[in-house]
């Protein structure tokens, strides 16, 4: 569904707020975005391996490989799958670094008080809070 013109608006002033106020982080952002083309190859790559895992848990009920009673081949087409599930989910082993927001400054020059001391949750929400009273 197509947003609305006032949608369209709402979303470029809150991403020009972004910009300004944060700029690295809006480049990471951007970054991101533009190697959409790995993550295609990563969930392929995940289907492929959650395929030889779905064989392997088969297999091993036909096989009947067991330790113990347990069907150890089994188990380990389950924990294959398992792993192609995360990879899928979280696109293990990304090549973009994480944004170190202790070094940032903000868009008034000034670096957080207390270098860090606050959690993350609060510098958010002052944030979020000072975006309103400058409007």
């Amino acid at each position: 569904m197509p947003l609305s013109e006032h949608e369209q608006r709402m979303l470029e002033q809150i991403e020009n707020a972004l910009y300004a106020e944060d700029p690295k982080f809006a480049s990471n952002v951007r970054r991101r975005r533009v190697r959409g083309g790995s993550t295609t190859r990563k969930r392929l790559q995940a289907a492929v391996l959650f395929v030889v895992g779905l064989l392997l848990l088969i297999g091993g009920l036909v096989v009947d490989v067991t330790v113990g009673g347990f069907p150890i081949l089994s188990l380990v087409g389950f924990l294959v799958m398992f792993a192609a599930g995360l990879i899928a989910l979280w696109g293990i082993g990304s090549s973009v670094p994480p944004a170190s927001g202790a070094t940032s400054e903000s868009s008034t020059g000034r670096r957080p008080r207390g270098n860090g001391s606050r959690s993350f949750s609060e510098r958010m929400e002052e944030r979020f809070n000072r975006r309103f009273e400058q409007e």
